[in-house]
């Protein structure tokens, strides 16, 4: 029999876990098969990019990701890297309200209260509006365990507007650039509709789900609920890289069209080579798996799928020209506030590896579902407009030493009610009418780094069975 070989479309984080994974199977199992991994671009990662400048270290793109989620410090460790994670610093958060920063209340998991102290106290809400959230202690289930819901249906009929306004829509569509009340409960935090199916009160189960604190309570001050790298983000995609046959990397070509010949693929690149694969990984962004698949109907749902524009803006300051400060590590922007930024990180506060000595370094985000053209605007216009908004609430005297504008064009996938089915459907049918073909990465089931690293696996181990 001869060699099987199989192609990985996309060198984001995705597509290099798939290759990683795969490659050790081969060699751990001998087996008789090869891998090449593509990627358009000339460098891998993907959104994954890190700007190294100065004596600072910039996140382009995700900056961290979250600890209790294993598979990525997990990975980390396999590549040699385990000594290099950094856990971010604690401090204060805020909630950016009508123009006033407020304080996040103690105990809220997801804008969810579990201590009733803080939630009683906060000025975040009005006594309506606490009084409206406590309904959920008495209100029956709200959703069918059977019918997804937007996000936002879901929280204002448990909880109320206000607090779904004022604090849930901030956190939670902000992880996603998107609107709460389009965004599906079951394909972003299932994990609330299981509390409710379980509890009834989503405050009493969130609350019988929070581990008691321990007596002996430990002087030192804890850990952040956050990883990164020492050197960024950047380098985990680097320490990957150098884990893989470099003679299996093709820089630079992507991919144009997959088309089933026999019981193999034929796959032709942007260099116009052709080539035939026997397995297809497809770690790219829905649109382009789907113009890849143009021949194949079933699969053009995919072009359904929505997606927004974002960019991130860091702007490097000496301590010296921020007037007057704020105790903490940033702050997200409520929706129905009037300002263009929709959430700042204070990296030098939050990842003090970030930032050299005398210096502050702020990270802003523009863009969000139905309102991303200012991601168009000119880097001047942008930068006007983000310090227009932080000084409604800071005092910045001075323009930044330097900025760095990334814009990442229709990066965010809006899973929006029904994406869950979708997929489910798509893969389905591939698994059907065009078996050995696979689809994963951040359009499909999860869009952090630990999700996608998950799905890298899950891919590999479909693989394995039919190598071995």
């Amino acid at each position: 029999m001869s060699k099987k070989r199989v192609a990985i479309i996309g060198g984001g984080i995705t597509g290099l876990t798939a290759a990683y994974y795969l490659q050790k199977e081969i060699l751990a199992n001998n087996l008789d098969c090869e891998y090449r991994l593509y990627e358009k671009s000339t460098k891998l990662g993907g959104k994954i990019a890190t700007d190294y400048r100065n004596g600072f270290v910039i996140e382009m793109g995700p900056d961290s990701f979250l600890a209790r989620k294993q598979s990525a410090s997990r990975f980390a460790k396999e590549v040699g890297l385990e000594q290099e994670l950094v856990h971010n610093g604690t401090g204060g958060s805020f909630i950016l309200v009508n123009g006033k920063l407020y304080p996040m209340p103690g105990g809220a998991i997801m804008g969810i209260p579990t201590q009733m102290a803080p939630f009683a106290t906060t000025k975040l809400f009005s006594p309506l509006g606490k009084l409206r959230a406590a309904g959920d202690l008495i209100l029956p289930k709200a959703s069918d365990p059977d019918v997804d819901m937007s996000l936002g249906s879901f929280f204002r009929k448990r909880l109320g507007n206000e607090v779904v306004d004022n604090l849930i829509e901030p956190l939670l569509s902000g992880i996603y650039a998107g609107d709460i009340d389009k965004l599906s409960l079951m394909a972003t935090f299932p994990q609330f509709h299981q509390v409710e199916q379980k509890h009834r009160s989503l405050i009493l189960g969130m609350k019988k789900a929070t581990p008691p604190k321990p007596k002996n309570v430990s002087r030192e001050k804890p850990k952040g609920m956050f990883l990164s790298f020492k050197r960024g983000l950047q380098s985990f995609v680097d320490g990957i890289e150098k884990h893989l046959d470099e003679d299996s990397i093709v820089k630079g070509v992507g991919i144009v069209k997959v088309v089933k010949k026999g019981e193999q693929y034929e796959l032709t690149f942007s260099s116009g080579a052709v080539e035939l694969f026997d397995y297809v990984v497809m770690a790219t962004p829905h649109y382009v798996t789907e113009q890849a698949f143009k021949d194949y109907s079933f699969l053009q749902p995919l072009a359904s799928i929505p997606s927004t524009s974002v960019a991130t803006v860091a702007m490097a300051f000496p301590k010296s020209a921020i007037k007057q400060d704020i105790e903490g590590t940033g702050f997200v922007v409520a929706k129905k506030s009037e300002y263009n930024i929709t959430a700042c990180t204070w990296t030098h506060k939050k990842w003090h590896h970030s930032t050299p000595e005398g210096y502050a370094l702020l990270r802003c985000y523009v863009g969000r579902a139905g309102n991303d053209s200012i991601v168009d605007w000119s880097d001047d216009k942008i930068i006007d407009a983000v310090l227009t908004d932080l000084n409604k609430t800071m005092k910045i005297d001075e323009k930044p030493e330097f900025h760095i504008i990334h814009r990442w064009k229709h990066s965010m996938t809006q899973y929006v009610v029904g994406h869950k089915q979708l997929i489910q459907e798509v893969k389905e049918q591939l698994q059907k009418q065009l078996p050995g073909v696979y689809v994963a990465g951040g359009s499909y089931e999860g869009i952090g780094v630990p999700d996608c690293i998950d799905q890298g696996e899950a891919v590999v181990q479909k693989l394995k069975k039919h190598l071995i």
